[in-house]
């Protein structure tokens, strides 16, 4: 069978191409942020898994939880998913369409974990070296984390630099094992 991102890829393209068209990124992203969250609930993917549940009633089921989160148009998305057994991919779908928006905004998600407390100037300084190496706008969450004794981690998609005390010391440990 073929792999989930691949079947999803098609709705989601759509999807974008079509909140891109109508100006309401931000408006779907949600819809199939509330969407995706829905369909990976236990009784949901029971629902979209038993083979006695009709497309309609499974497409009926998802907006009716969804609620006024999902738009008329949102609702025939949904329907549309159903009618091709496809339901069981909104969160590969709305990851996608994620992936496909920060790509259009031009934007990137960073991680930052911190030995220690950075004050709001340090963060707006890493913040705007990201964005100049980057090239894009960097929305950064920050959390800590002792274990590391000093330094930061900073992970920005797949790009991961580590700089911290604990992961300086494990390459000195691996290189002198090796």
């Amino acid at each position: 069978m073929a792999e989930l991102s691949t079947l999803a890829r098609p709705y989601a393209k759509a999807a974008f191409e079509f909140a891109a068209d109508v100006g309401d990124l931000q408006g779907w992203s949600q819809s199939l942020s509330t969407a995706g969250a829905v369909a990976q609930q236990p009784a949901v993917v029971k629902l979209l898994s038993s083979p006695s549940s009709t497309a309609a009633q499974q497409a009926a089921a998802v907006i009716e939880i969804c609620g006024d989160e999902l738009g008329a148009t949102g609702q025939n998305f949904i329907s549309i998913l159903s009618e091709n057994r496809r339901l069981q991919l909104l969160p590969q779908i709305s990851h996608q369409f994620e992936i496909m928006k920060a790509n259009r905004e031009k934007a990137v998600d960073v991680d930052l974990i911190a030995a220690h407390e950075m004050d709001a100037e340090q963060q707006q300084k890493l913040s705007d070296a990201l964005s100049a190496k980057l090239e894009r706008k960097v929305n950064m969450q920050v959390s800590l984390d002792k274990s590391l004794l000093g330094g930061a981690v900073i992970r920005a998609g797949d790009t991961v630099i580590d700089g911290s005390i604990r992961g300086r010391l494990t390459k000195l440990a691996e290189s002198l094992n090796s």
